[in-house]
């Protein structure tokens, strides 16, 4: 499959490379065409990688990852061009952390919102899934880095769309991602960033990830009180 990638940093680098060495046709997006930090992975990567601009990548193929930073996020899109992104699954790594004040981070979006509901607002003909924004670059494609199995969480409003990212996720190694309903989702998973950044001060490594624990259904059941 042919697909886009938009931005050149860690988080699109480490996407781009595992979803080339999965087997897909993948281009890098910048903001130039040429730009080095993009040459360099199309030669690292070989065989399957190539680069151009945002709007490049965003044309190349039916599903587009925005891997930008989050506070660049809609400025990107917007040089990717709507025309490109239209009745494409975009799928939103990104988180709207700011760092201006220095540390703790906190979000740039109100209260109430999240930056996956303002891509699918600006984008209404995109189908945005949100997910992989909870975890490190290195492990959105390698989750046995953490050393046992962990969750992941997507969202989004278009069901097939979901779908389909299920089936990508799984080639990287993922198992049963939880969805959380429509891209109001979107809010929880970009607000659990603030504690992923103090659990990673706390721990020394970004090589974690958390794990759901659910009351075994038979337990539940037992526990109820009997009526009658």
């Amino acid at each position: 499959m042919k697909i886009g990638v938009l931005g050149t940093g860690m988080v699109g680098s480490a996407l781009a490379s595992r979803l080339v060495e999965v087997g897909h046709e993948v281009r890098m997006g910048a903001r130039e065409a040429g730009n080095a930090k993009a040459r360099a992975w199309v030669e690292a990567a070989g065989r399957g990688a190539s680069q151009g601009t945002f709007a490049d990548a965003a044309a190349f193929g039916p599903i587009v990852f925005n891997c930008t930073l989050g506070t660049a996020a809609l400025e990107a899109l917007k040089a990717a061009g709507a025309a490109n992104l239209r009745g494409k699954i975009l799928v939103d790594v990104s988180n709207p952390l700011d760092f201006s004040k220095g540390m703790p981070a906190v979000l740039s979006t109100p209260q109430g919102d999240s930056l996956g509901e303002s891509i699918q607002r600006a984008f209404p003909d995109a189908r945005v899934v949100k997910t992989l924004n909870t975890v490190n670059a290195n492990v959105m494609g390698h989750p046995d880095r953490v050393g046992s199995d962990s969750d992941l969480f997507l969202c989004g409003n278009d069901e097939p769309a979901k779908a389909e990212v299920r089936g990508l996720l799984a080639e990287l190694g993922w198992k049963n991602p939880i969805d959380l309903g429509d891209i109001r989702g979107a809010r929880g998973m970009e607000a659990y960033l603030l504690l992923w950044l103090t659990l990673y001060g706390v721990l020394g490594t970004s090589d974690f990830n958390i794990r759901i624990v659910r009351k075994a259904d038979g337990l539940a059941a037992a526990s109820r009180p009997a009526l009658g």
